[in-house]
């Protein structure tokens, strides 16, 4: 399915501004760790293709359903969390003790533990993103297994990574979807 250019041009500007509205989120303590990427283009389809090749490996017809919503898509917008430290609060909400505590591990989908201060900052803005495309009338959905597949791919060195696919048709492909 092809889009039209010029609401093509719409989805990309939108991108762009939920990429300004990621950034300028509020965040704890004014520490700013959020990281952005817009896809397009053939990285899109080859994170589509990817996604559809996952799907079918592992049987999960709903890897397969997202895959095919890629291919639909305009565009792609990554919001993660990169190189983040703990918030130096001590509070224990991440499950450790003390900050301190708090170390990396290598992940496949993600890298962890992770503060828990942190990951509200990513829902800000991640939250802060898709009311940004909904003012601007462009149909989306956050997903995890699409930044997880990005990250895979190398498309993204973040420590976590979530994709708001973005897309312009008559009825959003991202709901009421069929597996």
């Amino acid at each position: 399915m092809q889009i039209d250019p010029g609401e093509l041009q719409g989805v990309l500007l939108t991108a762009q501004l939920m990429c300004v509205s990621a950034r300028t989120a509020p965040k704890t303590r004014g520490q700013d760790y959020i990281s952005t990427r817009i896809i397009s283009g053939e990285e899109l389809e080859r994170l589509a293709d990817a996604m559809l090749e996952m799907g079918k490996a592992a049987g999960r017809p709903n890897l397969e359903r997202d895959a095919n919503n890629m291919k639909k898509s305009g565009a792609i917008v990554l919001i993660g969390l990169k190189d983040s430290e703990p918030a130096g609060m001590n509070c224990g909400t991440c499950g450790f003790d003390n900050c301190d505590e708090v170390r990396k591990r290598k992940g496949t989908g993600s890298n962890g533990p992770v503060c828990a201060w942190r990951l509200v900052d990513l829902g800000i803005a991640l939250g802060s993103a898709a009311k940004t495309a909904s003012i601007m009338n462009v149909d989306n959905r956050i997903m995890l297994s699409l930044g997880s597949m990005a990250k895979r791919m190398g498309l993204c060195d973040d420590d976590v990574a979530i994709a708001i696919p973005l897309s312009a048709t008559g009825k959003s492909i991202y709901f009421d979807r069929q597996r």
